[in-house]
C-alpha cells in the first residue's frame, strides 16, 4: 500500500496511491494520516479497503509528506561504502547519527529555496525508514517489526554550513527550510519486503548523477533502528535517513554545487520520484532582518 497526503501546504488530506496510479482520496475515513495510522492494526483495515471506491484526486495535485507528526527525524552519515570512499574518509564503526530539524520537511516536489549566501548546495537520494510501533532497546532481530514503512528522501546539504561552518557537528549545514523533501508517499512494510533490495537514483537537469542500491549500505536497516533505539526512543511517525550512495556534487573532481533554477529530480522504482527546482530567496536588507 502507498499511503500520501495531497493538498496545499498546511491543508493536506489524506490519499492512497491505487494500482493503476490514481491517488485516492481517504479524508472521509480519516482526517489525516498521523503517528497513530501507522499502528500494524490500522494499517491492516486501510489495506483491506476497496481503492476504487474511493474517489479519484485531481491530476497534478500537489503531494506534502506523506504523514504528519515526524518528531524524531534521524539522519545516518556515511552508511554506503562508495560514498565513504569518494569522500575519503573511513568506513565507520558504528552509525554516524546527526539530528534533522522538523523546520526543514516539505512535500516532494515543492521547490528548494537558496539560502543566500549559501554556493555550496549539494544532493543525496536517501531510503527513509518510518516507525509504526515505539522502539526502545530492541534488537537487530526484532528491529524491522516496529517499521510502518519506507520512503524516498533527498537530504539536501548545504556543504558550507555542514563542514566549514558546523561547529563541529552536520545538522546546521542539513536544516534549511525546504531542506528535507520527502515522498511522493510512504510504502507499506508488507508491499516493500526486504529494504536492502532497493534501487535508488538522482538526476541533475536531466543528467544521472547517482545510481546506488541500499544493499551496498554498511548499516543495514535493522542494524539502524536497533541502534538508534539504544540511543533514543523512537515513537510511530519518526524517521530515520539512511544515507547516500555515492555521486554527491562533493564528490565530483571538482565539486559541483546546485545553483537558482537547476532541477533535481530523486527517484526509485519502490518508492517514487521527486522533483525540487532550486529557487534563491528573495535577499533581505540588514535594516530588515
Amino acid at each position: 500500500m502507498k499511503l500520501l497526503r495531497h493538498g496545499p501546504a498546511g491543508h493536506e488530506r489524506p490519499g492512497l496511491l491505487d494500482a493503476e496510479g490514481h491517488i485516492r482520496d481517504l479524508s472521509a475515513l480519516l482526517d489525516d494520516l498521523t503517528p497513530r495510522t501507522l499502528a500494524p492494526e490500522v494499517l491492516q483495515v486501510l489495506g483491506a479497503l476497496n481503492a476504487a471506491r474511493l474517489p479519484i484526486v485531481e491530476p497534478g495535485t500537489r503531494l506534502g509528506v506523506p504523514w504528519s507528526g515526524i518528531g524524531n527525524y534521524v539522519g545516518v552519515g556515511l552508511n554506503y561504502h562508495d560514498h565513504a570512499a569518494e569522500a575519503g574518509l573511513p568506513i565507520p564503526a558504528e552509525p554516524i547519527l546527526f539530528a534533522q530539524w522538523t523546520s526543514c520537511i516539505c512535500g516532494p516536489n515543492d521547490d528548494t529555496l537558496l539560502p543566500e549566501g549559501a554556493n555550496q548546495l549539494d544532493w543525496e537520494v536517501e531510503l527513509g525508514v518510518v516507525i509504526g510501533r515505539e522502539a526502545r532497546n530492541v534488537s537487530e532481530r526484532h528491529a524491522l517489526a516496529h517499521v510502518a514503512g519506507y520512503c524516498l528522501t533527498n537530504d539536501v546539504s548545504e556543504r558550507g554550513y555542514q563542514i566549514a561552518r558546523s561547529g563541529g557537528q552536520w545538522s546546521k549545514g542539513k536544516g534549511f527550510d525546504t531542506f528535507g523533501p520527502i515522498g511522493p508517499y510512504l510504502v507499506t512494510a508488507d508491499e516493500v519486503g526486504d529494504p536492502q533490495q532497493i534501487d535508488l537514483w538522482l538526476d541533475v537537469n536531466g543528467q544521472r548523477m547517482q545510481t546506488g542500491n541500499t544493499r551496498h549500505m554498511i548499516f543495514s536497516c535493522a542494524q539502524l533502528v536497533s541502534y538508534c533505539s539504544r540511543v533514543m526512543t523512537l515513537r510511530p511517525g519518526d524517521l530515520i535517513t539512511t544515507g547516500t550512495p555515492a555521486g554527491v556534487g562533493m564528490g565530483l573532481k571538482p565539486p559541483r554545487y546546485l545553483k537558482a533554477g537547476d532541477v533535481v529530480e530523486p527517484g526509485s522504482g519502490m518508492l517514487g520520484r521527486q522533483r525540487q527546482r532550486v529557487t534563491a530567496l528573495p535577499h533581505i536588507p540588514p535594516a530588515e532582518m
